[in-house]
């Protein structure tokens, strides 16, 4: 099976560089330094062309995204296509703000087996919560399925069905890309975990993140956003809950 490693770099974020060469030395498969899109340097156009303020998938999305949020998503969705277009079986997909411990290669090639060419299998940094069900187990390593998919993309795995899967449903996109990978019911596809990930989140020591969208300075915006974003949650958790 071909197997190919990518670390999503944005070329401006220098002082995560040195973490860049880390994650590409504990890598079990050969990885290479994937160019992030920047938001900065998009036009008004080149953004209208893929993200839409009118809602393309339920539950609809109570924000609008900032051009970071939306240069990661097609950082993502550019090794999807390139996946697709040069027969890529799987691919292991890393941000810039990561790292991968001793146990990771063991860990990766556990998911490598359960994945196949058709699944998608995180490394989350954070312990699981919520409802969960153990699909697999080998090793002291669980496959898990949640019911509601973490809301992080620091680190997975995934076959080329599931590229194809992800880039017919996301041609346009309203949300961000961790957003659109919690609705399976959208998607048609599911997304799996595996504990424990031997990957952790250095996002703060490597300068924090590099792809926040804008929320409100005053009290009443964020009190506002909070509230939206409990309402939206609390769908997710409605809507996950009817799906098999």
């Amino acid at each position: 099976m071909s197997v190919r490693g990518f670390v999503i770099h944005l070329e401006r974020a220098t002082q995560r560089r040195a973490n860049v060469e880390r994650i590409l030395d504990a890598s079990p498969v050969p990885t290479e330094v994937f160019a992030a899109v920047d938001g900065r340097a998009m036009s008004e156009a080149e953004v209208a062309e893929v993200y839409s303020t009118i809602p393309l998938m339920t539950p609809r999305y109570p924000f609008r995204i900032g051009r970071g949020e939306i240069a990661c998503f097609l950082s993502h969705r550019a090794i999807w296509q390139r996946m697709q277009d040069e027969g890529i079986e799987q691919a292991l997909i890393l941000e810039d703000d990561v790292a991968l411990d001793a146990a990771f290669p063991r860990t990766f090639a556990a998911a490598a087996r359960f994945a196949g060419t058709e699944g998608f299998v995180q490394f989350q940094t954070r312990q699981l919560k919520g409802l969960v069900r153990t699909v697999a187990e080998e090793d002291g390593l669980r496959i898990i399925a949640p019911r509601i998919v973490p809301r992080r993309t620091s680190a997975q795995l995934l076959g080329i069905g599931a590229a194809r899967r992800l880039l017919a449903a996301t041609a346009r996109f309203d949300r961000p890309i961790a957003g659109v990978l919690q609705l399976r019911w959208e998607t048609q596809q599911p997304v799996h975990c595996i504990e424990p990930s031997a990957v952790h989140d250095l996002t703060e020591q490597v300068g924090g993140t590099t792809a926040q969208s804008g929320p409100g300075d005053s009290t009443l915006g964020k009190l506002t956003r909070a509230w939206h974003r409990a309402a939206y949650r609390m769908a997710v958790a409605r809507r996950s809950r009817l799906e098999p």
